[in-house]
């Protein structure tokens, strides 16, 4: 397996992989993702082995134009139309009543399917080279930090795939927002860069509370995932000589300095917890950062690593 550079012909030979249900590697705008085609239920089953992933847990299909959910969804209501205008391509997923060719495998058991076009020039273009759509969760072990790079793929995914495309640090470094349009109300049922305020903005109505059962419609909603191997614990403040993320001053060298601003806190997060993974440490202090609504999908991440399972 190498990992390779998104060149013209790399990007042809990723898109054939797809196509003849081969497992590979691309980058999205959001977190590396591990990609087969979604509508082969062996490649899917295989995307599920190599994780170790739940098979009641969904997969996002990632499609190369509005165009295509046609082909995915069995309705388009408006508000779908709505927020795909404004937020696709980028790190927006719906999740909508799902059409027969889509398999249960790929989407956990349910009559619901979870889509969005993704921003990434590489993802898209694989996309649009194999011609059809492709299933990518993130590229890692099941619950374990999501790579937002190429380097920092896990071996035991590296050993598994046939190739990687290297498109470089991922820009948003967080799993999409993930909405739900099957219910009455639309509910976020993971969130991410795109906020409920976004949201709100492009529908002019208020976001249901919660999810409306047990179901899981949406990947990232066991209590823990997106981990490191360490335990993570919320603090007020980092404890000197202890490894951890700060929003002030690092006491020492086990101490990163994370940004203030939530967008580029959550770029940094996983890459910043698993450089701390890596030194062995058995704890990782994390200092809380504000709550106000901006950092939602940041609270969200720390929660789900913190928690201990």
């Amino acid at each position: 397996m190498k990992i390779l550079q998104p060149s013209p012909e790399n990007i042809v030979s990723t898109a054939r992989a797809i196509q003849s249900g081969r497992v590979v590697v691309i980058p999205t705008e959001t977190v590396y993702g591990l990609a087969c085609h979604a509508l082969d239920s062996r490649a899917v089953q295989h995307v599920f082995e190599i994780k170790g992933r739940p098979p009641d847990n969904p997969l996002i299909v990632h499609i190369g134009s509005f165009d295509q959910l046609v082909d995915i969804t069995e309705v388009v209501p408006p508000a779908a139309k709505a927020l795909a205008s404004r937020f696709w391509p980028g790190p927006l997923t719906l999740v909508l009543p799902k059409r027969p060719t889509v398999p249960y495998c790929t989407t956990g058991g349910l009559d619901t399917v979870a889509v969005r076009v993704p921003r990434h020039p590489v993802a898209l273009a694989v996309i649009k080279e194999s011609g059809c759509p492709v299933a990518a969760p993130s590229a890692n072990l099941f619950t374990r930090l999501s790579p937002t790079s190429a380097h920092e793929i896990d071996p035991a995914i590296l050993c598994q795939v046939d190739m990687v495309l290297d498109g470089g640090q991922c820009e948003i470094g967080l799993e999409s927002t993930v909405l739900d349009l099957t219910s009455d109300e639309p509910i976020v049922l993971r969130p991410g860069a795109v906020t409920r305020a976004d949201i709100q903005a492009v529908l002019g109505r208020p976001l249901g509370s919660g999810p409306p059962s047990s179901v899981r419609k949406s990947p990232g909603q066991y209590a823990r995932h997106y981990a490191p191997r360490a335990q993570v614990k919320l603090v007020d403040r980092v404890p000197v000589g202890q490894p951890g993320l700060t929003l002030d001053r690092p006491a020492d060298e086990r101490q990163i300095r994370m940004p203030a601003d939530p967008a580029a806190y959550a770029a940094n997060l996983y890459r910043s917890l698993q450089r701390l993974d890596e030194t062995g440490t058995e704890d990782i202090f994390v200092e809380l950062p504000p709550r106000d609504p901006e950092w939602e999908a940041v609270h969200d991440r720390l929660k789900k690593a913190s928690t201990w399972a």
